[in-house]
């Protein structure tokens, strides 16, 4: 773990960092000007997303270190748990 994440956790008590993470599946999708991202880890059923300004490679199968805390948002009247990436780096 780097200075910069571990000023970040410091910083923010609901943060979460995992290190070398493997990625069983990537979606991009285009929401106007911005892409947004959701990835699947292994092992864990909550997906997290995060937005970028361009499109990027595909992570599928490949091992990420990110930070992240956990979110939820409201669809169709029913509550959705997800992890909002902050930063999201291969391994």
């Amino acid at each position: 773990m780097d200075k910069d994440n571990k000023k970040l956790l410091a910083n923010h008590d609901k943060l979460v960092h995992s290190e070398n993470r493997k990625v069983v599946s990537h979606v991009q999708r285009q929401d106007g000007e911005w892409f947004l991202n959701t990835i699947m880890l292994e092992g864990i059923d909550t997906p997290f997303k995060y937005k970028r300004k361009k499109a990027y490679q595909t992570l599928q199968g490949s091992r990420v270190n990110l930070t992240y805390y956990p979110d939820s948002e409201d669809i169709a009247g029913l509550q959705f748990e997800y992890m909002k990436v902050v930063r999201i780096r291969r391994s």
